[in-house]
């Protein structure tokens, strides 16, 4: 929603010219809320999705490779979505025409995923009901899959340009406050996305939902999928109306286009161009992922698993010891929303005192000791130290008490995570200029490249120790602490009043 009064340039990739209309604080807020939305479908899918998938017959060791997608999607889609949406000359702006195509994609793969079962059931995987049914169902689980791949590739398609609408729109509020907007949508989306998947009611709230092919869980996640595309909906025609961009001018981005590098690599091409520092900022960032993809990829399986002792695929008893530990899981993701929520407004007064450089390693720190003690914890709850099962099974209740105290105690880093690299970043693209999109996309990649790494090798790494997901726990604990150590040698130093001071708007 554009304000009266001032403007601030908006850069953009393409070239610059175009003035963005100075945006008042609520106007900036209700334009972001697009992340929201999206955030919402990401936590089911974070949350319910591994879970669910080996109900299809999928085995654990190979679970992973199903989040290959999403890195391989973000590794060539996002930045060139981020280096185009620079150069866009729609009438609707640079960033707005992304974010709703990505948006319109996330609705049909939603779908997707939510009657995979009963598409399956419909090509015959079976004929039996599916209270009796405990085989394979390979239909339901290649459609799985293909809506899965379709989420990642749209989700990366939305969250580039929407952070780069951020920077844009931002002006005099600056860096920081864009971010910790961002973030606490973010926050707000993981709130509903882990609410809805904490619950088990939604099969009764909707019964019509529970078919022959798709009983309680699979009802409750259908639900839980379709009110994400309502709740997306209605994101999105909010961010559209009050993201009152100002088009980029033809005239401008083809001057701006000269001499830069075109097509499907050209985002690759571009790195030469970057701002000093930014190399550093994406090798820790890189480093900083690696540390956390284990538990973002496997949280509710693990409680599931280590903590309540259940298997997706075993007697009735363990079936529902599983899923009672994945709502768990759920409500723990759903106390590291709030937490993240809550940080993300503490993130700048920190930056400030501290600098942005300490902050982030200190987060990695506390990463470290979190992902220590979930090994710990979860080699203690099998009986591997401290005794046999029977023996960790008398303790259960604190073991599994203290498993939801480290969900807490992880929602601080996470905001950092969330908030801290993307300020830099823009800080450094400012110095230079400009290239806000090329610069976020680029950064997407020292997050894909680990995803990818975590999911290849925890397969492997569960079929060689046996031991589920205690062995890339205990990698990610190495992984914090190499982070740690390269972020103390490597950041770049930058002032502590600069963390607010310098503007997000996009580049040339």
């Amino acid at each position: 929603m554009a304000g009266d009064g001032m403007e601030v340039s908006a850069g953009g990739g393409g070239g610059g010219g175009n003035k963005q209309p100075q945006i008042s604080m609520v106007g900036l807020f209700l334009a972001c809320m697009v992340a929201g939305g999206v955030q919402y479908g990401w936590a089911l899918q974070l949350s319910l999705l591994t879970p669910y998938v080996q109900t299809l017959g999928i085995p654990h060791a190979l679970t992973s490779v199903m989040w290959l997608c999403g890195p391989i999607a973000g590794l060539l889609v996002q930045p060139c979505v981020g280096l185009y949406s620079d150069k866009c000359t729609s009438k609707l702006g640079r960033r707005r025409p992304f974010i709703f195509t990505g948006c319109i994609i996330i609705c049909i793969s939603v779908i997707v995923i939510g009657f995979s079962s009963d598409i399956g059931y419909a090509l015959g995987d079976t004929t039996e009901d599916c209270k009796v049914y405990t085989g394979k169902r390979l239909h339901a689980a290649l459609f799985f899959v293909m809506g899965f791949w379709l989420l990642d590739f749209s989700n990366n398609t939305v969250q580039g340009p929407a952070r780069a609408l951020m920077a844009d729109l931002a002006g005099s509020h600056g860096p920081s406050t864009a971010n910790a907007i961002f973030v606490s949508w973010m926050a707000i989306g993981n709130i509903l996305g882990y609410s809805s998947g904490s619950t088990d009611k939604w099969h009764t709230w909707f019964p019509f939902l529970q078919t022959k092919a798709c009983c309680e869980a699979c009802a409750n996640l259908k639900a839980a999928f379709l009110v994400s595309v309502v709740f997306l909906g209605l994101s999105t025609v909010v961010t559209m109306i009050f993201a009152n961009e100002v088009p980029l001018d033809p005239a401008a981005a083809k001057q701006g286009e000269e001499g830069e590098p075109s097509g499907p690599f050209a985002v690759f091409k571009g790195m030469k161009n970057l701002p000093p520092g930014m190399p550093q900022v994406f090798i820790v960032t890189g480093l900083t992922w690696l540390s956390w993809f284990p538990f973002i990829l496997f949280d509710t399986d693990w409680m599931g698993r280590e903590m309540y002792h259940g298997r997706p695929d075993g007697s009735p008893t363990e079936v529902a010891n599983y899923q009672e530990g994945v709502r768990q899981g759920a409500f723990g993701l759903l106390l590291n929303s709030i937490v993240l929520g809550v940080s993300s407004f503490l993130i700048e007064p920190m930056c400030r005192k501290l600098t942005a450089k300490v902050v982030w390693v200190m987060s990695s720190f506390l990463v470290c000791v979190a992902m220590a003690m979930v090994t710990v914890l979860s080699s203690w709850a099998l009986g591997d130290i401290g005794g046999n099962l029977q023996d960790a099974a008398a303790v259960d209740k604190g073991l599994k008490s203290t498993a939801l105290a480290i969900f807490v105690f992880l929602g601080f880093p996470f905001a950092v995570l969330c908030s801290v690299p993307f300020a830099v970043t823009a800080q450094l693209a400012a110095s230079k200029g400009g290239g806000q999109g090329l610069c976020t996309g680029v950064l997407n990649i020292s997050i894909v490249v680990p995803q990818m790494i975590i999911a290849v090798g925890s397969g492997p790494w569960d079929e060689l120790f046996g031991k589920g997901n205690i062995p890339a726990f205990g990698v990610a604990a190495v992984f914090a602490f190499t982070a740690a150590i390269a972020g103390i040698i490597m950041l770049p130093k930058q002032p502590k009043t600069s963390f607010r001071s310098v503007s997000m708007g996009g580049g040339h």
